[in-house]
């Protein structure tokens, strides 16, 4: 598959900051008590049955894979940054971590008991969402969980600094109801909504969407 000019970009970023990511969000689960519910749920419902692992796709430095490891999960990650996969790997040995894209996921069909995207479509145009979430549902077992974390809005957003270093990386925050309507046309029905205000180092509402693959 040939890699687009946004997927480089967004690689070469995310390999530039992946130290310094790890370092300054490690801990950032410990202030959020939403985020923690909705990984329980999710953790809940990806737990039960014989629906086979979970993966964390766009696991980033793996601080929510180690979190979901932590559930009792039986749960792997994939990235596309392959500096990000090298610091999750040392950050939380127990747990394997691949290489891979959302929008070509080198899995079996209906192999995945529960699939996670935290944050891990946010620089994706809408194009490119519908790919993934049709990719999602074909990995997840039929009736297994997906939980979709992202920002809320109707924006893109230019970033050229984060994380102290020089990024090239366009931020997209979608309203909700778009975000559902992707989901359910990729065969997800959504199972649960929910929007939180912003924290003190964001900017904008974070939205929670818990879908489940069709058969």
């Amino acid at each position: 598959m040939i890699e687009s000019a946004r997927a480089a970009a967004t690689r070469r970023s995310y390999d530039t900051v992946a130290v310094s990511y790890q370092r300054l969000l490690s801990d950032q689960l410990a202030a959020e008590p939403l985020d923690r519910a909705m990984l329980a749920a999710f953790a809940e419902q990806a737990g039960a049955g014989e629906g086979g692992p979970v993966a964390d796709l766009g696991c980033g430095t793996g601080r929510v894979a180690g979190h979901l490891r932590g559930l009792g999960l039986d749960v792997f990650g994939i990235d596309l940054s392959p500096g990000m996969v090298a610091v999750a790997r040392e950050s939380y040995p127990e747990v394997r971590f691949e290489v891979g894209s959302m929008t070509a996921l080198d899995l079996p069909d209906g192999s995945l008991g529960g699939a996670l995207s935290w944050y891990s479509t946010v620089h994706m145009p809408p194009e490119e969402l519908t790919v993934a979430f049709t990719e999602c549902h074909r990995v997840l077992a039929p009736g297994r969980p997906l939980l979709v974390v992202f920002k809320v809005g109707d924006a893109r957003v230019r970033l050229e600094q984060a994380y102290g270093h020089e990024v090239d990386l366009d931020v997209y925050r979608y309203p909700t109801e778009r975000v559902a309507s992707l989901l359910a046309e990729a065969g997800f029905v959504v199972t649960a909504r929910l929007v939180r205000e912003p924290g003190p180092a964001e900017v904008s509402p974070q939205g929670f969407l818990m879908a489940r693959s069709a058969a």
